[in-house]
């Protein structure tokens, strides 16, 4: 008996993607293309099946009765994928431990401070693998997992808190605005161009709350996918950005970025998770390397 053909592989991994992180610009972030690839991949794949997966839901999407049965499918079997390639992997370099991180987060903080943590830990080996920031609690593969999260974790980890998440506006001194923000309080921003990322919609309607402004007002500006490029833009002052504080760390200290009204908590948290629950010594090691270093 002839067996169905299935499809593209590439639609099936951009529809798991958008069903397991709840959008279109987070499964563009977490697969590092854009928006529009995407929602092609989406397209093709309803017309190939010829039913809807997906109902616009606000800003998000809502899966369909036939997105819900086609995601359980690809659930198990994209994590069956992940795991196996993991484990294979891991065969290549046993002594290693293996971390699951952002790109972000990977390229913009943790990158410029390996040669501290080498020097710190010298026996320690490391494997880094860029992960989209949605782990659960299948990822066995993956010894840690350094993130910015809130409460609840998935059920199994081991969760250690290692500092507050602290986000803030940052502008380079180069940008139009920068010389008024230094002297006049957060309203000054209304009216400015914002950059902003889909994969962290609400970081300016939460930080305009927090300072007494109404989200409304704000007005949104250039768009990008991905955090780092966001903040690269600001970098090279395109406009004003809200990013955690660690991320721009270096950018301050070299005085290419200001931070004109500081940096408050969010209520998130960066933290250090053993998926798999193991007492490791090495992750303890790490983890208390890496509080120090977010003090």
């Amino acid at each position: 008996m002839s067996q169905t053909p299935l499809p593209p592989l590439n639609a099936l991994r951009s529809f798991e993607a958008t069903a397991r992180l709840g959008g279109v610009g987070r499964a563009a972030e977490a697969l590092h293309v854009t928006h529009g690839a995407i929602s092609r991949q989406l397209r093709l794949l309803e017309e190939h099946l010829g039913v809807t997966l997906f109902e616009r839901e606000g800003r998000g999407v809502r899966l369909t009765a036939a997105g819900t049965a086609l995601q359980a499918a690809c659930d198990g079997a994209f994590t069956q994928i992940r795991d196996a390639v993991d484990r294979l992997q891991r065969q290549q370099r046993p002594d290693a431990l293996v971390l699951g991180c952002s790109g972000s987060i990977l390229a913009r903080w943790m990158i410029p401070r390996l040669p501290a943590l080498q020097a710190e830990l010298p026996q320690l080996a490391l494997h880094w693998s860029a992960q989209d920031g949605s782990f659960t609690e299948q990822q066995q593969a993956l010894d840690a997992v350094l993130l910015l999260a809130q409460p609840p974790w998935p059920r199994g980890w081991q969760v250690r808190e290692l500092a507050p998440e602290r986000v803030g506006v940052v502008v380079s001194p180069q940008h139009p605005a920068a010389a008024r923000f230094r002297h006049q309080p957060p309203h000054a921003l209304l009216g400015e161009p914002l950059l902003h990322t889909t994969s962290r919609p609400q970081a300016w309607p939460e930080w305009a709350l927090s300072h007494g402004l109404d989200p409304a007002q704000l007005q949104l500006g250039t768009g990008f996918e991905h955090l780092y490029f966001l903040l690269e833009a600001a970098v090279a002052g395109l406009g004003v950005a809200i990013a955690p504080e660690p991320l721009v760390a270096d950018e301050l200290a070299a005085g290419r970025l200001l931070a004109p009204w500081g940096f408050g908590a969010t209520g998130g948290f960066w933290v250090l998770a053993t998926p798999e629950g193991r007492q490791d010594a090495r992750v303890d090691a790490l983890s208390d390397w890496l509080a120090s270093t977010l003090a």
